[in-house]
């Protein structure tokens, strides 16, 4: 059953940033774009660093198969191991040469799938885990759905060619921003070989991975190349540096590793993730009416950093909204008020201030009340 919460959860964190900055914030000045569509986001904030046409359709070849690992891995136990059927044999393109009858286990298609990019692995993924490709479009277009992406239409588990099969490089983006925060999804396409079955072979499969980017790039983590002559040369790239992690996405792209290569590197050097504001930040004191405890402490609870430049940085606002007048009894956890970050007038975050202690009345009725509730409660 599809993780819908999850996604939702993601999705909710990730837009409430996303669109905060104007546009010029986002694109970099460039003399002639070698993408037809081309878009850079931080994982954690899906705030936009570098963009050109990210909305734009496009087919997208086997980076596809980016959202047919997730949905396999959400969706099922990875030791599992699955006997494949004929519809998953002889599948046209990259292929890890499976053969109907033979049994694997989920990872070792994850790893056919991810490194060598076969197709007969999309198709056994996609049956193995909702019962028919009719079954995986389903899914696969609910999962675009539930992030909130409009701009990509699933038909295929391995992305060879369809008319109505497309994504753009900001979905594809967010869509590969979400699965990185799968621990599994992430050991896998950062994997650069591995050896696998081959239940009716002279020897185990040995795969290498096809992105270059994972030995060539400092500090990659993934994540998927992709190719055919209608969509071209399609790559996801992921890198992180000091704290931050970037996700590039270039689609039709002539010189996609070159390209992919600058495109992180202008925003690594142009963006650093800073720390706006500490998880469990002291707000202070306030004071508290009607009780022996005159004042009592608040904190947020959560913290927030966010990808900014260096001019970006002066232009961040912090304010605190607290409740006026605030009687006892105080109870720890209580919400007085709340937090808030800023780029100028921009909201980009808030958080509640919560009471880290307590503070009871003085007032005789208050104190009677809770000597009746404690007698009632013995």
């Amino acid at each position: 059953m599809m993780k819908k919460f999850g996604v939702c959860l993601f999705f909710a964190f990730v837009f409430s940033f996303a669109f905060c900055f104007p546009k010029a914030t986002f694109a970099f000045a460039k003399e002639k774009e070698f993408a037809k569509g081309y878009c850079v986001i931080e994982t954690t904030t899906g705030r936009v660093l570098a963009e050109g046409n990210k909305d734009v359709r496009l087919p997208m070849a086997s980076t596809t198969k980016i959202i047919t690992a997730i949905l396999a891995i959400e969706n099922n136990d990875i030791d599992k191991v699955f006997e494949i059927p004929t519809e998953a044999v002889g599948i046209e393109g990259s292929s890890i040469y499976l053969k109907k009858g033979e049994h694997l286990t989920v990872r070792e298609l994850l790893l056919g799938l991810m490194l060598r990019s076969g197709n007969d692995a999309a198709v056994a993924l996609a049956i193995c885990t909702f019962g028919s490709i009719e079954n995986y479009q389903k899914a696969a277009n609910e999962f675009v759905h539930n992030l909130g992406l409009t701009n990509t239409n699933i038909v295929t588990p391995n992305g060879l060619h369809d008319d109505n099969h497309y994504t753009s490089a900001y979905d594809l983006a967010v869509i590969t921003a979400y699965a990185l925060k799968n621990h599994v999804f992430r050991e896998i396409v950062s994997t650069k070989s591995a050896t696998i079955s081959n239940e009716f072979g002279k020897g185990p499969r040995i795969l290498k991975n096809k992105n270059k980017m994972l030995t060539d790039y400092e500090g990659a983590t993934g994540v998927k190349t992709g190719y055919t002559k209608k969509a071209g040369r399609c790559l996801v790239s992921s890198a992180k540096r000091e704290d931050m992690e970037l996700v590039c996405v270039v689609l039709s792209c002539p010189d996609w590793f070159v390209e992919s290569s600058r495109l992180l590197d202008e925003a690594f050097e142009k963006y650093k993730l800073v720390e706006l504001l500490p998880e469990h930040y002291h707000v202070g004191k306030i004071q508290v009416e009607n009780s022996d405890k005159q004042e009592i402490n608040l904190i947020a609870k959560n913290g927030f950093c966010y990808p900014l430049s260096k001019e970006e940085k002066a232009n961040i606002n912090i304010e605190t909204d607290i409740k006026k007048n605030i009687k006892a009894p105080i109870c720890i956890d209580d919400v007085l008020g709340k937090i808030l970050v800023y780029y100028k007038n921009d909201l980009l975050f808030e958080e509640n201030i919560y009471s880290i202690e307590e503070a009871k009345s003085n007032k005789i009725s208050d104190i009677f009340e809770g000597l009746l509730q404690d007698f009632t409660m013995q």
